[in-house]
């Protein structure tokens, strides 16, 4: 019987008082850590400190260039002293980011800013992850990850649906009030990660699977060198097709997200006439939508595997951006809602589907961070071709372009997928052939969803 996205099979599964503990405080420690007060108006902030919109847009760009470096050393980081170190870690630079601009109101400040921004979040964008998912596999309650993950991600998404609206009149108050207000709520993310309880050596410590004797789980990897780390990543995802595929899937779902909810919103709207006077109410109903589909991962039928669903659900994104250019402003906004909720469901499955394909004894958290450096190496190369596209007038082929692009690279993964070339690499040699949909017959139809050990050499 395969296990699909349901939350865990009847009469097993049930959560440790350990596991309910992982769970909360990762819920309170994503909110707090992603909670970001000054979003809303750091543009029209750092225009009223006096900078440039050459100098704003430039910040940015650093910004994105920096969270790439930062990936692969901080997934290192988390390897070799613990994710929950790492976690602690990246919430303390989290807050000392958030007050620089409250120090320094210049170019200056808002640089250091943001290259904090960018280290803080890369030491936690793959040791989060890695920390619940370890966590909870090591209370042998892995089923209840995805869930897990999904309703974290939900949670924060509501809390900035219900405080971005009073940045305004808090600013009234206190100028500065978005960044003390993102300093402490980084600092009670911090609070969290300090509780977040040791996980015991079983094979799979916090140093995203790698440790293999007791006593080593929180320490992460106390032996050999980040090179020797880095390598072992790197052949890893050179000897596994079918991790590379997952993470060459994912690429289409973060970037379409991003780049639709990021650089695109405000242009699509006035594109259809959409006036800026309800672009905020807008992304609030689009930000209500997400978190629905983050929350609700289970709901997907468990009749296709994961990996099935991250591909509907990104030609459910590009059939999406393709219908905005065909229908009236309400038409549009339904789009978007549409398009955000399909993002929610997506976000969650994916991030299980890449832990699950983390092979035993590999650097759990440099791997996802190699995953999302490769996610905003595409995301940044996108925003150029936005870039180009929208200033020369041409939205609406803009979209047509993703679209189509996005259907080429899933026809392309959908073809490694059902040729079996794939699954026959991962398993190894001699491991039963994959069937027609890209899964593994018997036990190993689990690895996709249900966090199985998957059989093979080694294992």
């Amino acid at each position: 019987m395969s296990a699909g996205l349901a939350d865990a099979p009847p009469g097993k599964g049930a959560l440790t008082p350990a596991a309910h503990r992982i769970i909360r405080l990762n819920y309170g420690f994503q909110l707090l850590f992603n909670l970001l007060w000054w979003m809303p108006v750091f543009y029209a902030y750092q225009k009223e400190a006096g900078l440039s919109d050459g100098q704003i847009f430039g910040i940015q760009s650093i910004y994105y260039v920096a969270f790439c470096l930062f990936e692969i050393p901080t997934g290192l980081i988390a390897d070799r002293i613990g994710t929950r170190n790492c976690l602690r870690a990246g919430a303390v630079v989290m807050t000392a980011a958030n007050l620089a601009p409250v120090a320094a109101a210049s170019y200056t400040g808002f640089l250091v800013h943001f290259l904090a921004i960018a280290l803080g979040r890369s030491l936690t964008s793959g040791a989060a992850s890695a920390y619940l998912y370890d966590g909870l596999r090591a209370e042998r309650c892995d089923a209840h990850y995805l869930k897990a993950e999904g309703t974290a991600r939900a949670l924060g998404l509501a809390a900035k649906v219900v405080c971005w609206p009073l940045v305004g009149p808090l600013m009234s108050v206190a100028h500065a009030a978005p960044y003390v207000l993102s300093a402490a709520s980084a600092a009670g993310s911090l609070a969290c990660a300090v509780a977040l309880p040791r996980l015991a050596g079983t094979g799979s410590g916090t140093g995203g699977g790698t440790a293999k004797a007791a006593g080593r789980g929180d320490g992460g990897r106390r032996g050999g060198a980040f090179l020797r780390d880095a390598g072992a990543a790197l052949r890893c995802v050179a000897s596994s097709p079918w991790l590379a595929v997952v993470m060459v899937q994912g690429v289409a779902v973060f970037t379409l997200s991003r780049i639709c909810q990021v650089n695109l919103f405000q242009p699509i709207l006035l594109h259809h006439g959409v006036g800026e006077a309800s672009h905020g109410s807008v992304l609030a109903a689009m930000t209500v939508a997400e978190a629905v589909g983050s929350a609700r991962p289970q709901w997907l039928s468990r009749r296709l595997p994961p990996v099935a669903w991250v591909s509907i659900l990104s030609l459910a994104l590009a059939g999406t951006l393709a219908a905005m250019t065909l229908g009236g402003p309400w038409a549009v906004i339904a789009l978007l809602c549409l398009f955000a909720a399909a993002t929610g469901f997506a976000y969650p499955v994916q991030r299980k589907l890449m832990n699950d394909a983390v092979p035993a004894g590999a650097p759990r958290a440099t791997l996802l961070s190699i995953e999302s450096l490769v996610d905003r190496a595409v995301c940044a190369l996108a925003a150029v071709a936005v870039g180009a596209y929208v200033s020369a007038g041409h939205l609406d082929a803009l979209l047509w372009h993703s679209a189509l692009a996005t259907v080429v690279l899933l026809g392309v993964v959908q073809l490694l997928l059902r040729t079996g070339v794939v699954e026959r690499n991962r398993a190894g040699a001699g491991a039963p052939a994959a069937d027609a949909g890209g899964r593994p017959p018997g036990d190993a139809v689990r690895v996709a969803g249900g966090g199985a050990r998957r059989p093979g050499p080694g294992r």
